[in-house]
């Protein structure tokens, strides 16, 4: 196994995991947009951007599923905009 799909598998293993813990096993999740919106924050802002970056996408994706908005499309629109920003 590569290094890169030794890493693909802990992350998703460890979403598993967490998803199990904090009970939202069945959120909607694409690890790879919000690895790469945290890749464009972490780039076009600063480095430590991209945790507090994919943590308030998450939040707003909660709160706009939470008022009836699709989760799917929800997490799509919040990790859309925190792209755009960051790269802005």
């Amino acid at each position: 196994m590569s290094d890169e799909q030794e890493t693909r598998r802990a992350v998703e293993e460890w979403a598993r995991r967490l998803g199990d813990e904090l009970g939202v096993a069945d959120a909607p999740l694409d690890i790879d947009a919000v690895l790469g919106v945290a890749g464009v924050a972490a780039h076009a802002v600063v480095r430590p951007a991209a945790p507090v970056t994919t943590w308030l996408a998450g939040y707003a994706a909660g709160l706009a599923a939470a008022g009836g908005t699709a989760p799917e499309a929800a997490a799509a629109d919040a990790l859309d905009r925190a792209r755009r920003l960051a790269r802005s």
